[in-house]
């Protein structure tokens, strides 16, 4: 028997599989519609999930056909299956479902996609493998767009790290506020507007903290800036935590959460997951930092060179 290989499989081979994999989920869905937590296979979710994982698959099997070091490729494509499977676990498996009746899950669904999914799509680098996915002809005129001056600049600005701070943090602090958590919970189609929000504003912070040039030219900055997210997520958790009263309408008209839980507990629990966790990734991500900053300038340094 033959062992297969990357080399051996084609990019049509690769899509047909990721879309066959999305029409089991489908069925799979089908038979647990009766069910309070079932898989949410919304197409407006579904579809750009599926179509990135085709891309991703079809140009890794090209780059793999090129690359002399085939190896060289698995750490970035381990670290982007893992952010996109975070999606999935996020958006489309039952959590989401259970998010519509808990604050709580709810809140896991969005620690889940700032905290875990976005990290690892940065860290993964995967702009590379997604452009050899499109059509030869199309390649070079389309990097040409991605590096022309306006792009280029603008990308440059917001990844730097002040910006890119202030600007997640706006953007968590106006979705937790009542009238527009609310709209999002009432409107499916502002839900959706939410959690892109939610990873298009955690994608250019962490492009902006895990950036080398950044770490290089101004790492100070870079762990302010993570232990200031820490402290501005922090307190929004904490006020939803020592809060005696539930927030939001949509979850306060509930009896019961999905968990048994009273509103003004489900919210409690919401708060400790964004204030504890979330604020300890912000903080562990600063510390390493900081830790590389003073073995950078340990006066041993040079000595151990040496030797």
């Amino acid at each position: 028997m033959k062992r297969a290989s990357c080399s051996g499989l084609s990019p049509r081979g690769l899509a047909g599989a990721a879309l066959l994999c999305t029409a089991e989920l489908a069925r799979a869905h089908g038979g647990a519609e009766g069910s309070n937590l079932s898989w949410t296979l919304d197409g407006w979710v579904v579809g750009p999930l599926a179509f990135t994982l085709v891309a991703f698959l079809v140009g890794y099997v090209r780059v793999r056909r090129r690359a002399t070091a085939p190896s060289t490729a698995l750490r970035p494509t381990l670290l982007f299956l893992g952010g996109w499977l975070t999606l999935v676990a996020a958006l489309v498996s039952p959590l989401h479902r259970a998010g519509e009746s808990s604050f709580a899950a709810h809140m896991l669904e969005h620690e889940l996609l700032m905290l875990v999914a976005a990290p690892l799509l940065v860290a993964a680098h995967p702009g590379g493998v997604l452009l050899w996915a499109v059509a030869h002809r199309a390649r070079a005129p389309l990097a040409r767009v991605f590096l022309a001056a306006p792009v280029a600049t603008t990308w440059r600005r917001l990844i730097e790290p002040l910006t890119a701070t202030v600007l997640q943090s706006i953007v968590l602090w106006l979705w937790h506020a009542p009238p527009l958590f609310d709209r999002a919970l009432a409107s499916p189609g502002w839900h959706i507007v939410q959690h892109l929000s939610f990873v298009i504003s955690a994608l250019i912070f962490w492009s902006a903290m895990l950036d080398p040039k950044q770490r290089h030219r101004q790492p100070a900055m870079l762990i302010g800036c993570l232990f200031a997210t820490s402290i501005v997520s922090g307190a929004l958790g904490a006020l939803m935590a020592f809060s005696n009263s539930p927030w939001y309408a949509g979850y306060r008209a509930l009896n019961l959460s999905a968990f048994g839980l009273a509103p003004v507990q489900d919210q409690q629990i919401a708060g400790v997951l964004m204030w504890i966790p979330g604020g300890l990734v912000h903080l562990g991500v600063a510390l390493a930092l900081l830790a590389q900053v003073l073995r950078n300038e340990s006066p041993f340094r040079g000595k151990r060179n040496a030797t």
